[in-house]
């Protein structure tokens, strides 16, 4: 185009951040960045902006952080006076309304963390890797009004490492997302809108504490995937004598155990899974300690083989 787009920019996370940095490099004119209001944080309970706002400050631009949108005339007429030709959305945190998608003539466009239909939701990254999956991806798409549904622009794969936890793939989606970002924006004029396959569609709601809890009526695989899922939070934890017990890193293994019972040889401790495997322990953390590798647990706990984790215990 002979002259850069003009844009909007929501967003909130640290996975938002490389977006908006690279849109900037680009060159296109970010005339505004919208954010979540600071929060409350730490033990002080501090006010903290978002990740998205402290770089937009680093980078000069104008921010405003509405508590809400849907109803808000004075944000609408903020934006009707910008007049952006697209609006992009990368976790803002807030359900786009109508007169928001209607209002730019290239639309609202998002950057989603999964490859589209597949893991529509809050949590794509968690739920791609709790799931068992070796590749997943970002997809740019228009926003229309329901959940990740609207059609597809560009897409871009990325494998899934096998160490990988939703810590360490977020920045590597959030890298390879923003490029493609800037490769929609540049090509917008001639890339053909994709509708989505409902039928394929899968769901990454968002988490809930619950989804931490560990089931030994799962294989030891399904169990390591959602530990690796669920980092940073909730994690994966059971109870141990009737307290909690966090479950930090494990590793799978062929061996036939009753599920949910321990076995304890010398410094390894293994708990029974599923379809004859068993979940090797090698740190874990009891209630109210400090995390320790499974030969302190066991040293100083002095669990026994054939008890049980798990409810009832």
């Amino acid at each position: 185009m002979a002259s850069p787009l003009n844009l909007v920019f929501c967003g909130t996370p640290q996975f938002a951040v490389p977006n908006l940095q690279k849109l900037v490099e680009a060159g296109f004119v970010v005339q505004l960045v919208v954010t979540q209001p600071d929060r409350p944080k730490g033990r002080g309970m501090e006010l903290t902006p978002s990740p998205v706002k402290k770089c937009a400050l680093e980078l000069k631009l104008p921010i405003t952080q509405p508590a809400k949108i849907k109803h808000n005339e004075e944000f609408r007429a903020q934006l009707e006076v910008i007049k952006p030709d697209a609006i992009i959305v990368v976790g803002y945190g807030r359900i786009i309304p109508q007169w928001m998608l209607d209002l730019p003539p290239l639309g609202n466009i998002n950057v989603h963390a999964s490859l589209l239909p597949k893991y529509r939701g809050a949590a794509p990254i968690q739920w791609a890797i709790a799931e068992g999956e070796t590749i997943t991806g970002v997809t740019t798409m228009k926003i229309d009004a329901g959940l990740d549904t609207g059609d597809i622009l560009l897409k871009a794969e990325l494998p899934i490492d096998p160490s990988d936890t939703a810590e360490t793939l977020s920045p590597k989606l959030a890298a390879i997302g923003a490029d493609l970002l800037v490769e929609t924006l540049n090509e917008i004029q001639t890339i053909k809108p994709k509708p989505q396959d409902n039928s394929k569609a899968t769901l990454a709601p968002i988490l809930k504490k619950e989804d931490g809890k560990i089931s030994f009526d799962r294989t030891a695989d399904q169990i390591c995937n959602r530990l690796r899922g669920f980092q940073l939070w909730p994690g994966a934890f059971t109870s141990f004598r009737g307290k909690t017990l966090q479950v930090n890193q494990a590793r799978a293994l062929r061996q036939t155990i009753p599920p949910g019972e321990l076995l304890v040889e010398n410094d390894r401790l293994s708990a029974g899974c599923a379809e004859q495997t068993a979940l090797q322990i090698l740190e874990l953390q009891p209630e109210g300690k400090k995390r320790m590798p499974a030969k302190d647990f066991i040293h100083g706990y002095h669990p026994k083989s054939g008890e049980k984790l798990g409810s009832g215990n």
